[in-house]
Parts: C-alpha cells; sequence; structure tokens
C-alpha cells in the first residue's frame, strides 16, 4: 500500500516523500484513515514502528480541513507525552511533516523557563505538544484555554502510568470539552491502559500491531553473565574488540550512570550521559552529540531514554537489567527500528538472575546465553539485594531501600513503581 491510499492531501504527501518514504508501516496503514475520519483510537505498538507519524499525518489532515477563528491562547490539539525527549522527539515530527500546511505548534516541558512558553501560546497555536506537569503549571496560570480543543493525543500512555502522573491527567481532563476526538497510543493494552481508556475514550477502534509484550523480531537478543564488579571491563572489551561507533547503554540509577560514563572516559571511550538530574541543555547536547557519533556510548537511564528515536542504531547493552520487565521491551525498542537489523546485549550478574527470568517470562521468550571464557563469573559470589532504582534513582537523598529478598530481587508492582516515582518524575518528565 502506498501513502496515496490513505487519504492524506498533497502537502503532507509532498513531505513524506521528501523524506524517503514510500510506504505506510502497519500501525500507520491502519491508524491515519480511522484517525482522518474523526474515531477514538485506542492503539498498542511497540516503539520503533512508525507511530508518532501514525497519528501526526492524521492529525495535520484533520486541521488542515478546517480553520476556525481562535482567540489569544486557545489550541484545537493537544499532544500529552512522558519526557521531554519524546515531547521534543513528537514536535519535530509535526513541524517536518507539516511544513507545507498552515498549522502551527508549540512544545512545552520543563527544565526550560516558562515564560517563553507562556509567549509562545500568547501569540496563538494550533498544536500543543507537552509533558503533564509543566502544563498543569502554564493551566494553573491561564497560559491555556482548552474550550476549542478538537483532539487530544496520549502517547505512551503506559509510560505516563508508570511515572505516576494519572493524577495531572485527570486535572487536565477535567478543564477539556468532552466533545472532542481521543487518541491513546500505548506499548500494551495492559488492565490500567484499559482502565484509562474506558473513561476517556468513546468507542474507540482497537488497533494492535504486534503480539502484545513481544519484542522487535528484528532485535538479536543476548545474554553475557559476568560478575557485577567487572561489568565495565566487559563492556568497554566488547566495544573495542567488536568497534561499536554507536552504543546506548542503560543503568536503574542516575549515580550510576554518571559512574559509568567517566569509568568509560578513562578508558578512552568518548561517553556522555542522560538522565533526570541534567539540565534540559546538556540532555539535549549529549543527544545531538550521539546522533552525530561524535560520541560512541550514551548511558542512560529509562526514563530520560524514552523518546530517544535515532536511525538504525545499531546496538542498545542492559548494563543492570530493569526492575521492572515492560522497561526491557522499551529498552531493546531503541534498536531495531522502523525494519532495520539491531543487537540487545544485557550483562546479567548473580543478583540479576530473577530479573531475567521475569523478563524471559514476560517476553514469552527464553533469551539466548552466550558465555565469555574470560569473563566466566566467580561461583562463590553470592546474591544480594538490588535497590530499587526505575528510571534514574534518586541518588543519596533519594531514600531508596534494598529489596527484602533472600535470593535476589524481584520485581515491584506497578503500583508501587508509580508510587514511588511520581515526585521526581514530574520534575524529570516535565
Amino acid at each position: 500500500m502506498a501513502f496515496t491510499k490513505l487519504g492524506l492531501a498533497q502537502p503532507l504527501l509532498k513531505a513524506i516523500k521528501e523524506q524517503g518514504y514510500e510506504s505506510p508501516t502497519p500501525i500507520q496503514q491502519q491508524a491515519i484513515p480511522t484517525i482522518i475520519e474523526g474515531k477514538d483510537v485506542l492503539a498498542a505498538a511497540q516503539t520503533g514502528t512508525g507511530k508518532t507519524a501514525g497519528f501526526t499525518l492524521p492529525l495535520l489532515e484533520r486541521l488542515s480541513k478546517s480553520t476556525p477563528k481562535m482567540h489569544k491562547t486557545q489550541i484545537r490539539a493537544l499532544v500529552l507525552t512522558p519526557t521531554r525527549e519524546l515531547a521534543a522527539q513528537v514536535a519535530q515530527s509535526i513541524e517536518t511533516y507539516g511544513r507545507y500546511t498552515h498549522s502551527t505548534s508549540s512544545v512545552i516541558f520543563g527544565g526550560v523557563g516558562i515564560n517563553p512558553q507562556l509567549a509562545r501560546l500568547r501569540k496563538g497555536v494550533d498544536i500543543v505538544i507537552a509533558t503533564p506537569g509543566r502544563l498543569l503549571d502554564i493551566a494553573s496560570q491561564k497560559g491555556i484555554d482548552f474550550s476549542k480543543l478538537e483532539v487530544l493525543i496520549l502517547d505512551e500512555a503506559d509510560r505516563m502510568l508508570d511515572m505516576g502522573f494519572i493524577h495531572d491527567i485527570k486535572k487536565l481532563m477535567k478543564l477539556m470539552p468532552h466533545n472532542r476526538q481521543t487518541l491513546l497510543f500505548s506499548a500494551t493494552f495492559s488492565p490500567e491502559i484499559k482502565k484509562l481508556a474506558s473513561g476517556l475514550l468513546n468507542n474507540p477502534t482497537l488497533i494492535e500491531v504486534a503480539r502484545e509484550n513481544t519484542t522487535a523480531e528484528q532485535v538479536s537478543q543476548v545474554v553475557h553473565y559476568v560478575d557485577k564488579h567487572r561489568k565495565r571491563e566487559l563492556l568497554s572489551q566488547l566495544i573495542k574488540t567488536k568497534s561499536w561507533q554507536q552504543v546506548l547503554v542503560f543503568t536503574r540509577t542516575k549515580h550510576g550512570a554518571n559512574k559509568l560514563t567517566k569509568q568509560l572516559i578513562e578508558a578512552g571511550i568518548s561517553s556522555a550521559a542522560i538522565h533526570g538530574n541534567k539540565s534540559q541543555g546538556a540532555r539535549t547536547k549529549a543527544l545531538e552529540s550521539f546522533k552525530t557519533n561524535d560520541i560512541r556510548v550514551l548511558v542512560a537511564t529509562d526514563i530520560a531514554a524514552r523518546g530517544i528515536d535515532i536511525d538504525q542504531l545499531p546496538h542498545v547493552v542492559n548494563y543492570e537489567l530493569p526492575n521492572v520487565p515492560e522497561d526491557y521491551v522499551h529498552r531493546i525498542g531503541r534498536t531495531g527500528r522502523a525494519g532495520q537489523c539491531g543487537e540487545a546485549v544485557s550483562l546479567v550478574c548473580i543478583d540479576e538472575h530473577k530479573l531475567l527470568f521475569d523478563i524471559e517470562k514476560f517476553i514469552k521468550n527464553e533469551i539466548k546465553k552466550v558465555d565469555i571464557p574470560a569473563f566466566t563469573p566467580d561461583p562463590s559470589i553470592k546474591a544480594e539485594p538490588i535497590q530499587n532504582g526505575r528510571g534514574g534513582g534518586r541518588g543519596r537523598s533519594g531514600g531508596n531501600k534494598p529489596r527484602n529478598n533472600s535470593n535476589t530481587a524481584t520485581t515491584n508492582t506497578h503500583q508501587n513503581s508509580r508510587n514511588r516515582n511520581r515526585n521526581r518524575n514530574r520534575n524529570q518528565g516535565a
């Protein structure tokens, strides 16, 4: 199928062609015509499937069909995202595909001054892309008017729930008209997502392009067992001996990301860290340096990495396994995007065996184990509890407590994860 069959106008088709795309992805084939028709949508799609264009293209198409008279801070469409990076990515997509349309847009998130954002809204924009925390701050200052809102999009809604944004979302919903089109995109149709959708969507069309809780087939996955204190050494060896030039590495905590980055630099491997404690300027600079291959390794926490979209990223390394199995799917989804091949490597110590078991159970697949003789784990080392640290941890002041388990760590429930992260994620994501 070609994009010309989906009901998109010539200005959008021209922008698509300039990006080099000829055929829509499965999520785009299903979502674009449905959204253009004005129906509510509940969509489950893995990261890297083209879902962002799957809603930005029909959104731009819908808005181009009419030009209502708007007053001051009134907006026509709102896209809510969990993190700054994802908001910036969506904003870039709207700018790219909307270059030949008359729609205007603005991106809003925390970590930067609020006054320029308020000034931009006062000039009038059609589309706002925002994180919930900063948007609530602006709404409290009467800086935005939702009374004429036509389309609401919640992108990566599962992550917003995990990060504790549900209360912010509910507050924002009270400010919006009921007569609107609502689109909800999520990695999975979890019970929490279905509950959220039931209160937001009106007879939605369900779209699911991949089996729930699966990892991308084009991503090869491998586990190397290694002692915890030798992980950095093994990572450096893999990067050097295999000549990896662009590697996204995940840690559980912000402190761990900083420490590993410093160690890699000392080992002669150009690296940068990206996490919630970094300023927005530092995060943007690190990401741009990684995209342009000025640095070989980007060390990230789960929250900061949400929304990182890098064409043909070849390697993702789980330096530390995530505490929550879903995060493994999101992590390795940074590679193998849009049909490209990718490699996901996990460095697993004795403390993380239970986490690995939970991940394999979640993805319904056993990950290949490859032994590297020089790094065979010491069998005399016993498992120790793992500190909580979803999305980057909280450093010394965060109050993380070791897990109480006689053998190894166990995964948190979603509710505990959300409660633990709600306050800090408002700052990191907003």
